[in-house]
């Protein structure tokens, strides 16, 4: 079966190789031994065990009602091979669990293990193709001493409670040298939010949009792996980006190298709620459709843009907005539906819309990004290819291939899923 390639770790002191080669050697003598004591030596801790793989959470996850019915708990799970780099293990499984009575709630195995795991560093696969991404080469194998992600996306059905605290069991192999190893382990026992997402208002007039780039998949905003000062944060978890859609399914007419054919460029940005606002930028030019993905200044990521703080510890980002637009100033407190700006293309943004957040801080570096609902809107429509934002000028024509939904008809306090097309 197909590997991945080895990645380069030099400069790796050896004291630290023979470090890491003792301690999992003495892991497994210790679970070979049984349950031996020395005279005079520190008991462990009940449990305690040497663990091939080390985890860690980046968020708390919160759970949401998304147009599905279904109850979703998107997180991340950080993993690092504890092994020297001679040797590799093999990721099987991925058990989540309900930590009181250790209900599996959600696995990962196999292929969705494959495409649902990267290390660390590596490039969204098919993040700028028009055609999916080759399927992910399995077994998963992680190389000695290296950091992979493991992207968790849980739908529980309608009914079934979320669990208080989640535990994560993985299981698999050490491919040692000398032979393989299989290995089990209970890891990073996680507590789940009680604090019920935001439900808001439309952040654009009344209208057909639709929705790009939302959770819960292979996009831009939901495995985004950001590395700010010192840690790591997906900044975009559940933000959407927002197109304004014609009577025809277009998102541009005409000319798509010009603005001006976009059909969002220029629509109103409402506020979605009350609020303050915390944060204003502006003055930073619009890109020209189509181009590729721009890479500005970190300052300027999100180009002009509105932050309105609507509780503590909870703000809106109004992000890519027409330069000279913008209608507040930095201590405004606005009220539902008011006009922030309207939508524009600076920014890292290639086609003209509106991007869209919760946010637990009030600059967007750094963050964590809280799922939210919206209080009223209607399913009309899904887009089943995968057509990126910076792709929709590049497009024989600006129509979206548009298909019926399961989920078409009206929805309360649902957040919307990727590629719907919707009606505020």
């Amino acid at each position: 079966m197909a590997e991945r390639d080895p990645r380069n770790r030099t400069g790796r002191r050896p004291l630290l190789r023979g470090l890491a080669a003792a301690v999992f050697a003495a892991g497994m003598l210790v679970a070979s031994a049984g349950q031996g004591h020395g005279t005079g030596a520190a008991t462990p801790a009940p449990g305690a065990q040497f663990t091939p793989l080390t985890a860690a959470v980046l968020t708390k996850p919160t759970p949401f009602v998304a147009t599905d019915g279904k109850t979703h708990l998107s997180y991340e799970l950080l993993t690092t091979s504890s092994l020297p780099s001679s040797t590799r293990l093999r990721l099987d499984r991925v058990d989540v669990r309900d930590a009181r009575t250790h209900r599996v709630v959600g696995s990962l195995r196999g292929q969705a293990l494959a495409e649902a795991a990267n290390p660390v560093g590596d490039p969204l696969p098919g993040a700028d193709a028009y055609t999916p991404p080759p399927p992910a080469p399995t077994p998963t194998v992680i190389e000695g001493s290296q950091q992979w992600i493991i992207w968790l996306d849980l739908a529980l059905d309608r009914g079934r409670p979320v669990p208080k605290v989640l535990e994560h069991r993985l299981s698999g192999a050490v491919l040692a040298p000398s032979g393989s190893s299989p290995f089990e382990e209970t890891v990073q026992p996680t507590r789940t939010s009680g604090v019920p997402p935001l439900n808001l208002n439309a952040p654009v007039r009344p209208g057909t949009w639709y929705s790009s780039e939302s959770c819960c998949g292979n996009t831009h905003h939901r495995r985004g792996l950001a590395p700010i000062n010192g840690r790591f944060y997906v900044p975009q978890r559940f933000a959407i980006d927002w197109y304004r859609v014609g009577e025809q399914g277009q998102t541009w007419e005409g000319a798509p190298t010009r603005l001006t054919s976009y059909l969002s460029y220029r629509q109103p940005v409402v506020a979605s709620t009350g609020g303050t606002v915390v944060e204003v930028q502006d003055g930073i030019p619009d890109n020209t459709p189509p181009v590729t993905p721009p890479v500005p200044p970190i300052e300027e990521t999100v180009g002009n843009h509105v932050t309105v703080e609507v509780e503590p510890g909870r703000y809106l980002l109004y992000a890519h907005l027409k330069p000279g637009s913008l209608r507040v100033r930095e201590g405004d407190r606005v009220e539902t539906g008011q006009v922030l700006g309207r939508i524009g293309n600076s920014g890292n943004s290639t086609t003209p819309h509106l991007h869209f957040q919760v946010m637990t801080t009030p600059e967007f570096f750094p963050t964590d990004s809280p799922p939210f609902t919206f209080r009223t809107f209607r399913v009309v429509g899904q887009v089943e290819p995968r057509i990126w934002d910076d792709n929709l000028g590049l497009q024989p024509t600006g129509i979206l291939p548009i298909t019926p939904s399961p989920y078409e008809g009206w929805h309360r306090a649902r957040y919307p899923l990727d590629r719907e097309i919707l009606e505020f």
